[in-house]
């Protein structure tokens, strides 16, 4: 049941935050000038992954639920559902995540060309992650800081990996837009991403840990915590060489498709371990 709550929250995570990311970078980087089959390509994709959250959503609800009863049955009690719902901070949170979720579907069912109502109910979704695992276990007002941070440190991530994905989806289609102009814009929000993330990522591993960094390094969650770090460095080597590579990008655009590629899988990774990293309780000291 372990393993399949971490592949539960993996998918629903890495749906989560593409959605958010992608409708914020949309018009970062082409403004409000309609691309009808980037646009097409857009919300076709924000309704699988709306979809794709709601139904992980409830599975990650079952699954919680068994676990807290002992018993796989028990996921799909009603009583037991409701106790959890209502009972939990869990699923409290997560009474609320879901209403949000559903919204985001039926919305984008119904009016889905319409881009502030989605990015509102993105940006709430996401929020709504948020106090769900290391982000509970603080009480009062450094529970609150906690959460806080987390939503910056999430944001952050949404916000890269959402921006990548555009950028894959631009670079299928190049013809007729600047891409130097494009990478520039990209690069230049980059870096208050990257400031953001490992800011805020930092903060978490000091308030969970009470460490700079949590020992032992090679087991448990300071090994995965590793590996996510790992993958994030090679993604911000990544997006340096793009960076660098600017200049002639319209000369090597099959490179660049490729790092930019490489650069998102490295991401999904790492949201894959943070994943895993949140079923794992933190080293302390």
């Amino acid at each position: 049941m372990s393993t399949l709550l971490v592949l539960c929250r993996f998918v629903h995570f890495a749906a989560v935050l593409l959605l958010f990311g992608a409708w914020v970078f949309r018009p970062l980087l082409l403004g409000r000038e309609p691309f009808a089959a980037l646009d097409r390509n857009l919300t076709r994709l924000g309704r699988w992954l709306a979809g794709i959250a709601l139904a992980t959503g409830v599975c990650w609800l079952l699954l919680i639920t068994a676990s807290m009863a002992g018993s796989g049955a028990a996921a799909l009690d009603p009583a037991t559902l409701q106790l959890v719902l209502g009972k939990t901070s869990f699923g409290q949170v997560w009474s609320w995540h879901l209403l949000l979720n559903g919204a985001l579907v039926v919305l984008l069912t119904r009016l889905g060309e319409r881009l502030a109502p989605r990015l509102i109910l993105a940006a709430l979704l996401l929020a709504t992650l948020a106090p769900v695992g290391h982000g509970a276990m603080l009480d009062g007002l450094g529970g609150q800081l906690l959460i806080l941070n987390q939503i910056v440190h999430l944001g952050c991530v949404s916000l890269w990996l959402g921006g990548l994905l555009v950028l894959l989806m631009i670079l299928r289609q190049p013809d007729g837009l600047p891409l130097s102009s494009l990478l520039r814009r990209f690069s230049g929000v980059g870096y208050g991403l990257v400031a953001g993330l490992s800011l805020s990522g930092l903060i978490n591993v000091r308030v969970l840990t009470g460490q700079l960094w949590p020992t032992p390094l090679l087991s448990g969650f300071a090994l995965i915590l590793l590996i996510k770090v790992l993958l994030v460095c090679g993604m911000f080597a990544l997006a340096l060489f793009n960076r660098l590579r600017i200049e002639d990008c319209q000369q090597h655009l099959g490179t660049l498709r490729r790092s930019v590629l490489l650069e998102w899988l490295l991401g999904i990774a790492a949201v894959a371990a943070v994943s895993l990293l949140g079923t794992l309780p933190p080293l302390t000291a």
